[in-house]
């Protein structure tokens, strides 16, 4: 036992000795891949060693994970999810993996809101028109999905269905930027993005905010009222972002990883830079942020389950 225990400090000790990789399981230019991009920077510069971002975009993110979880448990190869990994066992009949059994929490990087959002063109200008308009055209209003099926996107814009009581159809994308130029351009009828991705547009003027999805109001926009002080009430989502890696990673390289995260994320000049981009800044043990994980689980597959949700 203490050649074990002196075998896994080691580990720490010496982690990292090559490159890593950060898998990103949705394409380049999203949320995810925005503030993925910025850790990896910091994990360079922090460890003396290369971090790339490898996007694995795909199957509502599942192609990511499945490659994480198949990958050596040295440290060397960790997922960058969402709250759409926490969605993924309960939405998908059948996964290539088992996230409560082959991942590693290590710990929560941020979190931040959604965004309900509208074409400048789009006669809508509050949650109570759009729903009078979705509830007087049942099912040719249509929403889209940066994450694609299952993700933590479609499952703002379901939760909204349910709490509403109207038929808005799912288009499923691949990035928060690709569904966003299809709104923009009028292709998709409303989007329940994430705030990193929305804020330069609406910013710019060339989408209109509706709401937010958090309990309060959201810092980075004041003026815009939560989805329940804009009429309907119950409804509240925080999109979080964490870090997992293989089962069976040596305990103090998950220890390194999470301190080193948790440093960069809450160091002042990159604080500045998170509110630049609408995103929150957390850090969590991995203990706290395996509890929270479980009860993400939960949650999301009472969601699925009261919404007969199944895979596109």
């Amino acid at each position: 036992m203490l050649a074990a225990t002196a075998a896994g400090a080691a580990h720490g000790a010496e982690f990292p000795t090559k490159p890593a990789r950060i898998i990103v399981p949705i394409g380049p230019g999203s949320s995810m891949d925005i503030v993925g991009r910025v850790l990896a920077q910091k994990f360079t510069e922090a460890w003396g060693q290369t971090v790339i971002v490898d996007n694995r975009a795909g199957a509502g993110g599942n192609i990511g994970a499945d490659l994480v979880a198949k990958s050596a448990a040295d440290g060397y190869t960790i997922l960058f999810a969402s709250s759409s990994f926490a969605i993924a066992p309960a939405y998908y009949r059948k996964l290539p993996y088992d996230a409560l059994r082959d991942f590693e929490a290590v710990t929560q990087l941020s979190s931040r809101n959604n965004v309900t959002s509208v074409s400048p063109s789009s006669p809508v200008n509050s949650v109570k028109e759009l729903i009078a308009l979705a509830k007087a055209k049942p099912g040719l209003l249509t929403f889209g999905s940066g994450g694609g099926s299952g993700s933590s996107d479609q499952m703002a814009g379901e939760l909204f269905k349910l709490l509403a009581g109207v038929d808005i159809v799912h288009v499923p994308y691949k990035s928060g930027p690709q569904a966003l130029n299809d709104l923009i351009g009028g292709q998709m009828s409303v989007y329940f993005g994430g705030i990193p991705v929305q804020l330069p547009m609406i910013r710019a003027g060339k989408v209109k905010a509706l709401a937010t999805s958090g309990l309060k109001r959201s810092s980075h926009l004041p003026d815009v009222p939560t989805m329940a002080e804009a009429g309907v009430p119950g409804y509240e989502i925080d999109v979080w972002y964490g870090l997992f890696a293989p089962r069976g990673t040596p305990r103090p390289v998950i220890a390194k990883i999470a301190a080193d995260a948790i440093r960069i994320m809450q160091a002042p000049d990159m604080r500045e830079r998170w509110s630049s981009v609408g995103v929150e800044p957390a850090g969590t043990t991995s203990a706290e942020f395996n509890k929270q994980f479980r009860s993400e689980i939960e949650k999301w597959s009472k969601v699925v389950t009261a919404a007969k949700l199944a895979p596109d």
